[in-house]
Protein backbone atom coordinates (compact mmCIF):
# COMPACT_ATOMS: atom_id res chain seq x y z
CA UNK A 1 0.00 0.00 0.00
CA UNK A 2 2.89 2.34 0.78
CA UNK A 3 4.51 1.57 -2.58
CA UNK A 4 1.17 2.21 -4.28
CA UNK A 5 0.80 5.57 -2.54
CA UNK A 6 4.30 6.69 -3.52
CA UNK A 7 4.19 5.52 -7.13
CA UNK A 8 0.62 6.58 -7.97
CA UNK A 9 1.03 10.26 -7.13
CA UNK A 10 0.46 12.36 -10.26
CA UNK A 11 -0.38 9.17 -12.12
CA UNK A 12 -2.41 9.12 -15.33
CA UNK A 13 -3.42 6.61 -17.98
CA UNK A 14 0.11 6.51 -19.40
CA UNK A 15 1.39 5.69 -15.90
CA UNK A 16 -1.18 2.92 -15.51
CA UNK A 17 -0.52 1.32 -18.90
CA UNK A 18 3.21 1.93 -19.48
CA UNK A 19 4.66 3.41 -16.27
CA UNK A 20 5.46 6.61 -18.22
CA UNK A 21 8.18 4.48 -19.90
CA UNK A 22 10.53 5.33 -17.04
CA UNK A 23 10.86 1.97 -15.26
CA UNK A 24 14.46 0.98 -14.38
CA UNK A 25 15.31 -2.10 -16.42
CA UNK A 26 16.97 -3.94 -13.50
CA UNK A 27 13.89 -3.45 -11.30
CA UNK A 28 11.69 -4.79 -14.09
CA UNK A 29 13.99 -7.81 -14.57
CA UNK A 30 14.01 -8.73 -10.88
CA UNK A 31 10.26 -8.26 -10.45
CA UNK A 32 9.46 -10.34 -13.53
CA UNK A 33 10.96 -13.39 -11.82
CA UNK A 34 8.11 -13.45 -9.32
CA UNK A 35 5.50 -12.63 -11.95
CA UNK A 36 6.64 -15.45 -14.24
CA UNK A 37 6.87 -18.10 -11.50
CA UNK A 38 3.56 -17.57 -9.62
CA UNK A 39 2.23 -19.49 -6.64
CA UNK A 40 1.84 -22.64 -8.72
CA UNK A 41 5.58 -22.74 -9.34
CA UNK A 42 6.26 -22.02 -5.68
CA UNK A 43 4.61 -25.23 -4.52
CA UNK A 44 4.24 -27.44 -7.60
CA UNK A 45 7.80 -27.52 -8.99
CA UNK A 46 9.26 -28.78 -5.67
CA UNK A 47 6.41 -31.28 -5.46
CA UNK A 48 6.75 -32.56 -9.02
CA UNK A 49 10.06 -34.37 -8.78
CA UNK A 50 8.65 -37.44 -6.98
CA UNK A 51 5.32 -39.07 -6.20
CA UNK A 52 3.90 -41.37 -3.55
CA UNK A 53 2.66 -44.82 -4.54
CA UNK A 54 0.71 -46.88 -1.99
CA UNK A 55 2.47 -50.10 -2.92
CA UNK A 56 5.94 -48.77 -3.77
CA UNK A 57 6.17 -45.77 -1.45
CA UNK A 58 8.09 -42.74 -2.68
CA UNK A 59 9.21 -43.06 -6.30
CA UNK A 60 10.80 -40.60 -8.77
CA UNK A 61 8.44 -38.67 -11.03
CA UNK A 62 9.53 -35.68 -13.14
CA UNK A 63 12.78 -35.34 -11.16
CA UNK A 64 14.81 -32.43 -12.58
CA UNK A 65 13.41 -32.84 -16.12
CA UNK A 66 11.82 -29.38 -15.85
CA UNK A 67 15.31 -27.98 -16.52
CA UNK A 68 15.00 -29.27 -20.09
CA UNK A 69 12.14 -26.83 -20.60
CA UNK A 70 13.97 -24.06 -18.75
CA UNK A 71 16.85 -24.31 -21.26
CA UNK A 72 14.26 -23.89 -24.00
CA UNK A 73 13.01 -20.79 -22.20
CA UNK A 74 16.45 -19.21 -22.67
CA UNK A 75 16.25 -19.52 -26.45
CA UNK A 76 12.69 -18.20 -26.38
CA UNK A 77 13.72 -15.11 -24.42
CA UNK A 78 16.46 -14.34 -26.96
CA UNK A 79 13.88 -14.51 -29.77
CA UNK A 80 11.60 -12.18 -27.80
CA UNK A 81 14.41 -9.71 -27.18
CA UNK A 82 15.61 -9.47 -30.78
CA UNK A 83 12.49 -10.23 -32.84
CA UNK A 84 9.36 -9.13 -30.95
CA UNK A 85 10.53 -6.26 -28.73
CA UNK A 86 11.93 -4.23 -31.69
CA UNK A 87 8.51 -4.44 -33.37
CA UNK A 88 6.64 -3.34 -30.24
CA UNK A 89 8.95 -0.37 -29.64
CA UNK A 90 9.06 0.67 -33.29
CA UNK A 91 5.25 0.78 -33.42
CA UNK A 92 5.07 2.45 -29.97
CA UNK A 93 2.41 -0.04 -28.83
CA UNK A 94 0.41 0.02 -25.61
CA UNK A 95 -1.42 -3.23 -26.44
CA UNK A 96 0.80 -5.61 -28.39
CA UNK A 97 -2.22 -6.99 -30.27
CA UNK A 98 -2.58 -3.72 -32.17
CA UNK A 99 0.23 -5.13 -34.34
CA UNK A 100 -2.27 -7.66 -35.72
CA UNK A 101 -4.66 -4.85 -36.63
CA UNK A 102 -2.00 -3.02 -38.65
CA UNK A 103 -0.70 -6.20 -40.27
CA UNK A 104 -3.90 -8.14 -41.05
CA UNK A 105 -7.06 -6.31 -40.04
CA UNK A 106 -9.91 -6.07 -37.58
CA UNK A 107 -10.78 -9.75 -37.10
CA UNK A 108 -7.18 -10.89 -36.58
CA UNK A 109 -6.71 -8.11 -34.05
CA UNK A 110 -9.83 -9.01 -32.06
CA UNK A 111 -9.00 -12.72 -32.24
CA UNK A 112 -5.53 -12.19 -30.78
CA UNK A 113 -6.82 -9.96 -27.98
CA UNK A 114 -9.69 -12.40 -27.22
CA UNK A 115 -7.32 -15.36 -26.94
CA UNK A 116 -5.18 -13.38 -24.51
CA UNK A 117 -8.16 -12.38 -22.36
CA UNK A 118 -9.43 -15.95 -22.17
CA UNK A 119 -5.98 -17.33 -21.39
CA UNK A 120 -5.12 -14.77 -18.76
CA UNK A 121 -8.49 -14.94 -16.98
CA UNK A 122 -8.24 -18.73 -16.74
CA UNK A 123 -4.55 -18.68 -15.81
CA UNK A 124 -4.83 -15.94 -13.19
CA UNK A 125 -7.92 -17.54 -11.66
CA UNK A 126 -6.28 -20.95 -11.40
CA UNK A 127 -3.12 -19.51 -9.86
CA UNK A 128 -5.11 -17.62 -7.23
CA UNK A 129 -7.38 -20.60 -6.66
CA UNK A 130 -4.49 -22.94 -5.92
CA UNK A 131 -2.87 -20.50 -3.52
CA UNK A 132 -6.18 -19.60 -1.87
CA UNK A 133 -6.93 -23.30 -1.42
CA UNK A 134 -3.59 -23.87 0.32
CA UNK A 135 -4.08 -20.82 2.56
CA UNK A 136 -7.60 -22.00 3.34
CA UNK A 137 -6.32 -25.46 4.26
CA UNK A 138 -3.46 -24.37 6.52
CA UNK A 139 -4.86 -21.14 7.97
CA UNK A 140 -8.34 -19.80 7.26
CA UNK A 141 -10.38 -22.99 7.79
CA UNK A 142 -9.20 -23.04 11.40
CA UNK A 143 -10.21 -19.38 11.73
CA UNK A 144 -13.71 -20.11 10.39
CA UNK A 145 -13.29 -17.84 7.35
CA UNK A 146 -15.28 -18.90 4.28
CA UNK A 147 -13.35 -19.52 1.06
CA UNK A 148 -15.42 -16.95 -0.83
CA UNK A 149 -14.38 -14.25 1.64
CA UNK A 150 -10.71 -15.27 1.33
CA UNK A 151 -10.85 -14.86 -2.44
CA UNK A 152 -12.85 -11.62 -2.34
CA UNK A 153 -10.49 -10.05 0.18
CA UNK A 154 -7.40 -11.19 -1.76
CA UNK A 155 -8.62 -9.68 -5.02
CA UNK A 156 -9.80 -6.54 -3.19
CA UNK A 157 -6.27 -5.97 -1.87
CA UNK A 158 -4.84 -6.34 -5.38
CA UNK A 159 -7.42 -3.89 -6.74
CA UNK A 160 -6.60 -1.36 -4.00
CA UNK A 161 -2.89 -1.12 -4.71
CA UNK A 162 -3.14 -1.34 -8.52
CA UNK A 163 -6.19 0.87 -9.07
CA UNK A 164 -4.33 4.16 -9.53
CA UNK A 165 -0.73 3.37 -10.43
CA UNK A 166 -1.24 0.23 -12.51
CA UNK A 167 2.00 -1.00 -14.10
CA UNK A 168 3.95 1.88 -12.50
CA UNK A 169 3.08 0.46 -9.08
CA UNK A 170 3.41 -3.20 -10.06
CA UNK A 171 7.01 -2.80 -11.25
CA UNK A 172 7.96 -2.01 -7.65
CA UNK A 173 5.55 -4.30 -5.76
CA UNK A 174 6.77 -7.22 -7.89
CA UNK A 175 10.29 -6.48 -6.68
CA UNK A 176 9.19 -6.70 -3.05
CA UNK A 177 7.17 -9.85 -3.70
CA UNK A 178 10.00 -11.55 -5.60
CA UNK A 179 12.35 -10.78 -2.72
CA UNK A 180 10.07 -12.47 -0.16
CA UNK A 181 9.51 -15.47 -2.43
CA UNK A 182 13.23 -16.06 -2.98
CA UNK A 183 14.07 -15.53 0.69
CA UNK A 184 11.47 -18.14 1.65
CA UNK A 185 12.93 -20.69 -0.76
CA UNK A 186 16.61 -20.05 -0.02
CA UNK A 187 16.17 -20.07 3.78
CA UNK A 188 14.16 -23.31 3.60
CA UNK A 189 16.84 -24.94 1.42
CA UNK A 190 19.57 -23.98 3.90
CA UNK A 191 17.62 -25.15 6.97
CA UNK A 192 16.61 -28.50 5.47
CA UNK A 193 20.16 -29.10 4.28
CA UNK A 194 21.44 -28.41 7.80
CA UNK A 195 18.89 -30.87 9.25
CA UNK A 196 20.00 -33.56 6.79
CA UNK A 197 23.67 -32.80 7.27
CA UNK A 198 25.03 -35.47 9.57
CA UNK A 199 27.86 -33.95 11.58
CA UNK A 200 28.50 -31.34 8.89
CA UNK A 201 29.90 -34.09 6.69
CA UNK A 202 27.41 -33.89 3.80
CA UNK A 203 27.53 -31.26 1.09
CA UNK A 204 24.58 -30.23 -1.08
CA UNK A 205 26.01 -32.42 -3.82
CA UNK A 206 26.19 -35.46 -1.51
CA UNK A 207 22.59 -35.06 -0.37
CA UNK A 208 21.21 -34.46 -3.85
CA UNK A 209 23.20 -37.23 -5.56
CA UNK A 210 22.03 -39.82 -3.02
CA UNK A 211 18.38 -38.70 -3.09
CA UNK A 212 17.68 -40.42 -6.42
CA UNK A 213 15.56 -37.54 -7.72
CA UNK A 214 18.00 -35.44 -9.73
CA UNK A 215 17.99 -36.91 -13.24
CA UNK A 216 17.55 -33.91 -15.54
CA UNK A 217 17.89 -35.10 -19.14
CA UNK A 218 15.82 -37.82 -20.82
CA UNK A 219 16.91 -38.92 -24.32
CA UNK A 220 15.94 -42.60 -24.26
CA UNK A 221 12.28 -42.77 -25.35
CA UNK A 222 10.83 -40.12 -27.66
CA UNK A 223 7.31 -41.42 -27.05
CA UNK A 224 7.34 -40.32 -23.40
CA UNK A 225 6.19 -36.88 -22.27
CA UNK A 226 9.53 -35.96 -20.65
CA UNK A 227 11.70 -36.63 -23.73
CA UNK A 228 14.37 -33.89 -23.99
CA UNK A 229 13.53 -32.43 -27.39
CA UNK A 230 9.83 -32.26 -26.63
CA UNK A 231 10.50 -30.23 -23.52
CA UNK A 232 13.30 -28.10 -24.95
CA UNK A 233 11.46 -27.12 -28.14
CA UNK A 234 8.19 -26.84 -26.24
CA UNK A 235 9.92 -24.48 -23.81
CA UNK A 236 10.93 -22.19 -26.68
CA UNK A 237 7.37 -21.96 -28.00
CA UNK A 238 5.86 -21.62 -24.52
CA UNK A 239 8.15 -18.70 -23.77
CA UNK A 240 7.37 -16.96 -27.05
CA UNK A 241 3.64 -17.44 -26.49
CA UNK A 242 3.26 -16.96 -22.75
CA UNK A 243 5.81 -14.15 -22.44
CA UNK A 244 6.50 -12.56 -25.81
CA UNK A 245 2.87 -12.57 -26.99
CA UNK A 246 1.33 -12.00 -23.57
CA UNK A 247 0.19 -8.48 -22.75
CA UNK A 248 0.82 -9.13 -19.06
CA UNK A 249 4.55 -9.85 -19.41
CA UNK A 250 5.23 -7.47 -22.29
CA UNK A 251 3.56 -4.54 -20.56
CA UNK A 252 6.41 -4.54 -18.03
CA UNK A 253 9.04 -4.58 -20.78
CA UNK A 254 7.32 -1.76 -22.63
CA UNK A 255 7.59 0.39 -19.50
CA UNK A 256 11.39 0.58 -19.91
CA UNK A 257 12.88 3.79 -21.28
CA UNK A 258 13.96 2.37 -24.65
CA UNK A 259 14.44 -0.82 -26.65
CA UNK A 260 18.04 -1.46 -25.58
CA UNK A 261 17.16 -1.34 -21.90
CA UNK A 262 14.13 -3.57 -22.49
CA UNK A 263 16.38 -6.12 -24.23
CA UNK A 264 18.92 -5.93 -21.42
CA UNK A 265 16.08 -6.51 -18.96
CA UNK A 266 14.85 -9.56 -20.88
CA UNK A 267 18.27 -11.21 -21.17
CA UNK A 268 19.17 -10.54 -17.52
CA UNK A 269 15.83 -11.84 -16.34
CA UNK A 270 16.15 -15.03 -18.41
CA UNK A 271 19.58 -15.84 -17.00
CA UNK A 272 18.49 -15.34 -13.40
CA UNK A 273 15.33 -17.37 -14.01
CA UNK A 274 17.38 -20.46 -14.92
CA UNK A 275 19.16 -20.33 -11.56
CA UNK A 276 15.92 -19.67 -9.63
CA UNK A 277 14.15 -22.64 -11.22
CA UNK A 278 17.11 -24.84 -10.36
CA UNK A 279 16.85 -23.73 -6.72
CA UNK A 280 13.16 -24.73 -6.69
CA UNK A 281 14.10 -28.20 -7.94
CA UNK A 282 16.85 -28.49 -5.32
CA UNK A 283 14.26 -27.57 -2.70
CA UNK A 284 12.03 -30.35 -4.00
CA UNK A 285 14.77 -32.98 -3.68
CA UNK A 286 15.54 -31.79 -0.15
CA UNK A 287 11.85 -31.81 0.84
CA UNK A 288 11.40 -35.43 -0.24
CA UNK A 289 14.67 -36.45 1.44
CA UNK A 290 13.50 -34.72 4.63
CA UNK A 291 10.17 -36.58 4.46
CA UNK A 292 11.98 -39.91 4.10
CA UNK A 293 14.15 -39.17 7.12
CA UNK A 294 11.52 -37.65 9.46
CA UNK A 295 8.15 -38.80 8.01
CA UNK A 296 7.00 -35.18 8.27
CA UNK A 297 4.77 -34.61 5.25
CA UNK A 298 3.02 -37.98 5.47
CA UNK A 299 -0.39 -36.31 5.65
CA UNK A 300 0.17 -34.52 2.32
CA UNK A 301 1.62 -37.57 0.54
CA UNK A 302 0.01 -40.64 2.11
CA UNK A 303 -3.43 -39.38 3.16
CA UNK A 304 -4.31 -36.45 0.90
CA UNK A 305 -2.14 -37.68 -1.99
CA UNK A 306 -0.95 -34.19 -3.00
CA UNK A 307 2.79 -33.72 -3.53
CA UNK A 308 2.24 -29.97 -3.98
CA UNK A 309 1.21 -29.77 -0.30
CA UNK A 310 4.48 -31.31 0.95
CA UNK A 311 6.24 -27.92 1.17
CA UNK A 312 3.31 -26.46 3.10
CA UNK A 313 3.13 -29.30 5.61
CA UNK A 314 6.88 -29.35 6.33
CA UNK A 315 7.10 -25.54 6.56
CA UNK A 316 4.19 -25.35 8.98
CA UNK A 317 5.14 -28.36 11.09
CA UNK A 318 7.52 -26.29 13.24
CA UNK A 319 10.32 -28.83 12.81
CA UNK A 320 12.43 -26.26 10.96
CA UNK A 321 11.44 -23.42 13.27
CA UNK A 322 8.26 -21.39 13.09
CA UNK A 323 10.08 -18.68 11.13
CA UNK A 324 10.00 -21.03 8.12
CA UNK A 325 6.22 -21.31 8.42
CA UNK A 326 5.93 -17.54 8.38
CA UNK A 327 8.33 -17.26 5.44
CA UNK A 328 6.37 -19.93 3.59
CA UNK A 329 3.14 -17.94 3.94
CA UNK A 330 4.89 -14.73 2.89
CA UNK A 331 6.55 -16.45 -0.07
CA UNK A 332 3.34 -18.15 -1.19
CA UNK A 333 1.28 -14.97 -0.99
CA UNK A 334 4.05 -12.96 -2.67
CA UNK A 335 4.29 -15.47 -5.52
CA UNK A 336 0.52 -15.43 -6.01
CA UNK A 337 0.16 -11.65 -5.87
CA UNK A 338 3.12 -10.91 -8.13
CA UNK A 339 1.40 -12.93 -10.84
CA UNK A 340 -2.20 -11.87 -10.13
CA UNK A 341 -1.65 -8.11 -9.81
CA UNK A 342 0.02 -7.79 -13.20
CA UNK A 343 -2.63 -10.10 -14.71
CA UNK A 344 -5.40 -7.81 -13.45
CA UNK A 345 -3.65 -4.73 -14.83
CA UNK A 346 -2.97 -6.34 -18.21
CA UNK A 347 -6.57 -7.55 -18.50
CA UNK A 348 -7.74 -3.99 -17.85
CA UNK A 349 -5.27 -2.65 -20.41
CA UNK A 350 -6.18 -5.14 -23.12
CA UNK A 351 -9.95 -4.75 -22.71
CA UNK A 352 -9.91 -0.96 -22.63
CA UNK A 353 -7.45 -0.54 -25.50
CA UNK A 354 -8.37 -3.51 -27.69
CA UNK A 355 -12.16 -3.57 -27.26
CA UNK A 356 -13.13 -0.07 -26.11
CA UNK A 357 -10.60 1.93 -28.15
CA UNK A 358 -10.08 4.41 -25.30
CA UNK A 359 -6.88 5.80 -26.85
CA UNK A 360 -9.10 7.79 -29.20
CA UNK A 361 -11.13 9.32 -26.32
CA UNK A 362 -10.50 12.26 -24.01
CA UNK A 363 -8.21 11.81 -20.98
CA UNK A 364 -11.09 12.19 -18.50
CA UNK A 365 -13.17 9.58 -20.34
CA UNK A 366 -10.18 7.22 -20.54
CA UNK A 367 -9.57 7.35 -16.79
CA UNK A 368 -13.24 6.84 -15.94
CA UNK A 369 -13.62 3.82 -18.24
CA UNK A 370 -10.31 2.35 -17.13
CA UNK A 371 -11.38 2.42 -13.48
CA UNK A 372 -14.75 0.82 -14.27
CA UNK A 373 -13.10 -1.96 -16.30
CA UNK A 374 -10.55 -2.53 -13.50
CA UNK A 375 -13.42 -3.19 -11.06
CA UNK A 376 -15.23 -5.45 -13.54
CA UNK A 377 -12.10 -7.53 -14.21
CA UNK A 378 -11.56 -7.92 -10.46
CA UNK A 379 -15.10 -9.25 -10.06
CA UNK A 380 -14.64 -11.57 -13.04
CA UNK A 381 -11.57 -13.12 -11.39
CA UNK A 382 -13.46 -13.61 -8.10
CA UNK A 383 -16.40 -15.22 -9.91
CA UNK A 384 -14.24 -17.58 -12.00
CA UNK A 385 -12.21 -18.66 -8.94
CA UNK A 386 -15.37 -19.47 -6.96
CA UNK A 387 -16.87 -21.38 -9.91
CA UNK A 388 -13.67 -23.42 -10.33
CA UNK A 389 -13.61 -24.17 -6.62
CA UNK A 390 -17.17 -25.50 -6.67
CA UNK A 391 -17.16 -27.36 -9.99
CA UNK A 392 -13.62 -28.74 -10.41
CA UNK A 393 -11.42 -31.19 -8.62
CA UNK A 394 -7.64 -30.87 -8.56
CA UNK A 395 -7.07 -32.89 -11.72
CA UNK A 396 -9.52 -30.69 -13.62
CA UNK A 397 -7.69 -27.61 -12.40
CA UNK A 398 -4.36 -28.88 -13.74
CA UNK A 399 -6.13 -29.78 -16.97
CA UNK A 400 -7.34 -26.20 -17.29
CA UNK A 401 -3.83 -24.90 -16.76
CA UNK A 402 -2.59 -26.96 -19.67
CA UNK A 403 -5.58 -26.11 -21.85
CA UNK A 404 -4.90 -22.41 -21.25
CA UNK A 405 -1.59 -22.95 -23.03
CA UNK A 406 -3.48 -24.04 -26.15
CA UNK A 407 -4.67 -20.48 -26.74
CA UNK A 408 -1.11 -19.26 -27.32
CA UNK A 409 -0.58 -21.54 -30.32
CA UNK A 410 -2.79 -19.48 -32.66
CA UNK A 411 -1.23 -16.29 -31.27
CA UNK A 412 2.25 -17.53 -32.18
CA UNK A 413 1.00 -18.49 -35.64
CA UNK A 414 -0.65 -15.10 -36.21
CA UNK A 415 2.30 -13.00 -35.11
CA UNK A 416 4.96 -15.01 -36.89
CA UNK A 417 2.88 -15.33 -40.05
CA UNK A 418 3.01 -11.55 -40.10
CA UNK A 419 6.73 -11.42 -39.30
CA UNK A 420 7.99 -14.24 -41.56
CA UNK A 421 5.77 -13.70 -44.62
CA UNK A 422 4.52 -10.79 -46.68
CA UNK A 423 1.21 -12.50 -47.49
CA UNK A 424 -2.16 -10.97 -46.71
CA UNK A 425 -4.73 -12.96 -44.72
CA UNK A 426 -8.39 -13.22 -45.61
CA UNK A 427 -9.10 -11.56 -42.29
CA UNK A 428 -12.68 -12.79 -41.79
CA UNK A 429 -11.57 -16.46 -41.66
CA UNK A 430 -8.97 -16.00 -38.92
CA UNK A 431 -11.33 -16.42 -35.90
CA UNK A 432 -12.77 -19.65 -37.35
CA UNK A 433 -9.33 -21.17 -37.90
CA UNK A 434 -7.90 -20.19 -34.52
CA UNK A 435 -10.90 -21.43 -32.53
CA UNK A 436 -11.26 -24.66 -34.52
CA UNK A 437 -7.65 -25.81 -34.33
CA UNK A 438 -7.45 -25.11 -30.59
CA UNK A 439 -10.62 -27.12 -29.94
CA UNK A 440 -9.57 -30.05 -32.15
CA UNK A 441 -6.07 -30.35 -30.64
CA UNK A 442 -7.44 -30.12 -27.11
CA UNK A 443 -9.84 -32.95 -27.96
CA UNK A 444 -7.07 -35.13 -29.42
CA UNK A 445 -4.79 -34.40 -26.48
CA UNK A 446 -7.49 -35.44 -24.03
CA UNK A 447 -8.14 -38.82 -25.68
CA UNK A 448 -7.03 -41.87 -23.70
CA UNK A 449 -5.71 -40.02 -20.66
CA UNK A 450 -3.61 -37.54 -22.68
CA UNK A 451 -2.07 -40.25 -24.88
CA UNK A 452 -2.46 -40.73 -28.62
CA UNK A 453 -2.63 -44.33 -29.88
CA UNK A 454 -1.26 -44.50 -33.39
CA UNK A 455 0.61 -46.76 -35.79
CA UNK A 456 3.92 -45.95 -34.10
CA UNK A 457 2.78 -46.91 -30.61
CA UNK A 458 1.59 -45.03 -27.58
CA UNK A 459 2.63 -41.39 -27.91
CA UNK A 460 2.49 -39.15 -24.83
CA UNK A 461 1.98 -35.44 -25.34
CA UNK A 462 4.33 -33.20 -23.42
CA UNK A 463 5.18 -29.53 -23.66
CA UNK A 464 5.44 -29.85 -27.45
CA UNK A 465 1.64 -29.66 -27.89
CA UNK A 466 2.01 -25.89 -28.33
CA UNK A 467 4.36 -26.56 -31.28
CA UNK A 468 1.73 -28.65 -33.07
CA UNK A 469 -0.85 -25.99 -32.29
CA UNK A 470 1.34 -23.23 -33.74
CA UNK A 471 2.49 -25.10 -36.87
CA UNK A 472 -0.96 -26.37 -37.84
CA UNK A 473 -2.46 -22.91 -37.24
CA UNK A 474 0.32 -21.39 -39.37
CA UNK A 475 -0.39 -23.86 -42.20
CA UNK A 476 -4.13 -23.16 -42.14
CA UNK A 477 -3.52 -19.42 -42.10
CA UNK A 478 -1.38 -19.89 -45.21
CA UNK A 479 -4.36 -21.53 -46.93
CA UNK A 480 -6.55 -18.47 -46.30
CA UNK A 481 -3.92 -15.99 -47.41
CA UNK A 482 -2.93 -14.51 -50.71
CA UNK A 483 0.26 -13.15 -52.15
CA UNK A 484 0.59 -9.40 -52.09
CA UNK A 485 1.15 -7.91 -55.52
CA UNK A 486 4.42 -6.00 -55.68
Amino acid sequence: MVISWVTSRKSNNNSFFLGDRKSPWYIVAFGMIGASLSGITFISIPGSIAKYDESLGLVPASQFSYMQMVLGYLVGYIIIAYVLLPIYYRMNLTSIYVYLKHRFGHYSYKTGASFFLLSRIIGASIRLLLVASVLQLILFDEMGVRFELTVLFSVLLIWLYTNRGGIKTIIWTDTLQTFFMLIAVVVTVILIKNQLNEGNSKSYYDILSTSGYTKAFFFNDWLTGNYFWKNFLGGIFITIGMTGLDQDMMQKNLSCKNLKLAQLNMLTFSGVLVFVNFIFLVLGALLFSYYQETNIGSNALEIIGRTDLLFAEIANSGSLGYGVGILFLLGLIAAAYSSADSALTSLTTSFTVDFMNIETKSSAYQERIRKIVHVIMSLVLVLVIIILRKTSDDSAIWLLIKLAGFTYGPLIALFFFGILTKRKLLDQYVPIICVSITFILALIWGVNNYKLISWFGEYQFGAEIIIYNSLISFALLFLVSKKVKS
